[in-house]
């Protein structure tokens, strides 16, 4: 390899990395909490996720959402998110008089109201902005895309140096040597197990870009389905005007014609459109499927509770299912609690990258001197 191109590679990675330190390692310690986030929260709050006790038939719907909008002032009811597993509680997020989202626990078998937070307070929401714009919305957004992009350069330029140039070198390259300097120690630790971390941190750096920018989704769609234009989620809705049908059974006539159309075992979430022109949209998970994310769709009239259209997970474009994988991907629950910790322990790995990387740097200048 050429020494001066070698040279000039080392140079880049360190500037740049000296200039992303700081956005990986908020993005790196922020994406190790989100990996366990539903363990984590439902740890730290079991009263929000689980019931007390497993009642024998579940409450109508309707009863209980009506019951929120009259007792918490709510405007609108946005989503509404049922369990499969008995155990867990309906989780319903809805908009107060100030237009501020509340999330709230129900039990569904004595509709009873087991918790309330606001969502832009939930710790889990705070990290999650916290990983995806930095608290600092489009802005934010954008300097984490471009740190995504930076830090993918950092590990192909990583392997460029970390590669011996004698092949026999290759054992020396692939240890840590213990027992050495503690400067030599954070040299070996910060490039041997970045060799080591390289392919799983490049695929989680990869899915990370579909956050940040809009070309990366359509360069999905575009080598998926030979096509830029990316299937719209949206219906929009045949009725103009509420006709004042009686909503009694409104929410759960919805939940029970979704069960009668796709039969199997599942999540169910009802998410109702922020505009008067689109329709409702149900997301059923297929639970019994051994990867996650693998999800249905039906669609109905917001003012009558008909169904205007269904959508399975077979009818999806290949982009569609492509991009379904990259969140399960992107966290690591792609094959459950195996790649999961593998996930996790590699971002938490990447937490360390930014220290040994300016410690090196800064052992270097000191050499100089």
């Amino acid at each position: 390899m050429n020494k001066t191109f070698k040279k000039n590679i080392g140079l880049l990675h360190l500037w740049l990395g000296l200039a992303s330190g700081l956005i990986v390692f908020i993005v790196a310690l922020t994406g190790s909490l989100l990996v366990f986030e539903d363990e984590i929260d439902s740890f730290v709050n079991p009263e929000f996720y689980k019931v007390s006790n497993i009642g024998t038939k579940k409450m109508t719907a309707d009863i209980y959402i009506k019951d929120i909008q009259q007792k918490y002032s709510i405007k609108k009811i946005n989503r509404i998110h049922s369990f499969d597993d008995p155990e867990r509680t309906v989780i319903i997020t809805a908009a107060d008089t100030d237009k501020k989202n509340q999330i709230f626990s129900v039990d569904p078998y004595t509709g009873k109201v087991l918790g309330k937070v606001a969502a832009n307070k939930r710790f889990f929401s705070v990290v999650l902005d916290l990983h995806r714009r930095l608290i600092m919305g489009d802005v934010g957004q954008f300097i984490t895309g471009c740190s995504c992009l930076i830090f993918i350069f950092m590990l192909l330029s990583g392997l460029v140096l970390w590669w011996p140039k004698k092949m026999k070198n290759l054992k020396q390259r692939l240890t840590v040597k213990w027992s050495a300097s503690f400067k030599r120690v954070n040299w070996d630790f910060h490039s041997t197990f970045g060799f080591y971390t390289f392919l799983i941190l490049l695929i989680i750096s990869l899915t990370g870009l579909t956050w940040s920018f809009k070309w990366v989704e359509t360069g999905i769609f575009l080598l998926a389905d030979g096509t830029t234009k990316k299937p719209s989620a949206k219906v929009e809705n045949p009725t103009k005007t509420d006709p004042n049908l009686d909503k009694t059974y409104f929410y759960q006539n919805i939940l029970s014609k979704t069960d009668s159309i796709y039969k199997y075992k599942g999540d169910t979430q009802i998410r109702m459109p922020s505009d008067t022109i689109n329709s409702i949209m149900v997301i059923k998970l297929n639970t019994e499927k051994s990867i996650p994310n693998i999800s249905s769709m039906a669609y109905f009239d917001k003012y009558t509770g008909e169904i205007l259209k269904v959508k399975p997970y077979e009818s999806f474009t290949t982009g569609e299912k492509v991009r379904r994988l990259i969140y399960p991907i992107h966290t690591g629950s792609i094959y459950g609690y195996p790649t999961k910790i593998l996930a996790f322990i590699v971002c938490l790995f990447a937490v360390t990258l930014p220290v040994t990387g300016l410690l090196i740097w800064l052992g270097r200048k000191k050499t100089k001197k």
